[in-house]
């Protein structure tokens, strides 16, 4: 599907990027994807799609926007404390770009619906926060050959993979099996500042564009984080 004359001049600066051009904003409108989970994560990750244009978003989460949440889940408002986090992040989605398409999914992820959901998109970006969804969004993603870009936070250290892309290794090629749930660490115990979580979520959409336009993505790469002494790494795997 060929470019509007509104998209041309919406999407003008990203299209002046020399690796995008109009062939890769007609690849980000023609693209879908779906974004597990619509808290810290999941708000950055679907504006910056939505901003840039991809044609056909969905989000799945089954929380209600609670006060503690407005801190770092910027998509959501005051007004919209109580309400499903997937109806708010919708809100604020047309407000940003009524001309794509979001499907908000009041819903947990399990065994029993996540096939049917993850099959209906190009790729997965997972937002969750519990490795049980983590590694069943995983384990479907390689069975449907969908991408997967992961990322997970604890304190200041935010990390970040691209999975099952162009031949490249899942999570349990990493870690076969989840931990245990007393090694787990909680953000709800632990904390976590505003800003930690929009620097994941940025990367996270960044590479999700870079997989719809044919760019260079992470390849057998752990990228390690340290935002508070402003450090990284990337570890082979």
């Amino acid at each position: 599907m060929s470019l509007t004359e509104k998209e041309t001049l919406r999407y003008k600066r990203q299209i002046s990027v020399p690796q995008i051009g109009i062939k890769g904003q007609q690849k980000l409108k023609n693209a879908s994807a779906l974004v597990i989970g619509a808290g810290g994560l999941g708000c950055p990750i679907l504006l910056y799609l939505a901003g840039a244009g991809v044609g056909k978003l969905a989000c799945i989460d089954f929380d209600q926007v609670e006060l503690h949440n407005l801190h770092r889940q910027i998509a959501h408002t005051e007004e919209s404390v109580d309400t499903p986090k997937v109806t708010s992040l919708k809100l604020q989605i047309e407000k940003l770009n009524a001309d794509i398409s979001f499907t908000p999914i009041f819903d947990s992820i399990h065994s029993k619906n996540a096939e049917q959901y993850i099959s209906q998109y190009d790729l997965v970006i997972d937002g969750s926060d519990n490795f049980k969804s983590r590694y069943l969004v995983n384990d479907i993603c390689v069975k449907l050959n969908k991408p997967l870009v992961y990322g997970s936070i604890f304190n200041f250290e935010v990390q970040l993979a691209v999975f099952n892309y162009r031949g490249s290794k899942n999570l349990r090629n990493i870690f076969p099996d989840p931990p245990e749930p007393e090694d787990i660490p909680n953000c709800s115990l632990h904390g976590v500042m505003a800003s930690t979580p929009g620097i994941l979520g940025t990367l996270m959409a960044h590479e999700a564009l870079k997989i719809i336009t044919g760019l260079p993505t992470l390849h057998n790469e752990w990228l390690v984080v340290d935002t508070l002494n402003v450090s990284s790494k990337k570890i082979s795997f």
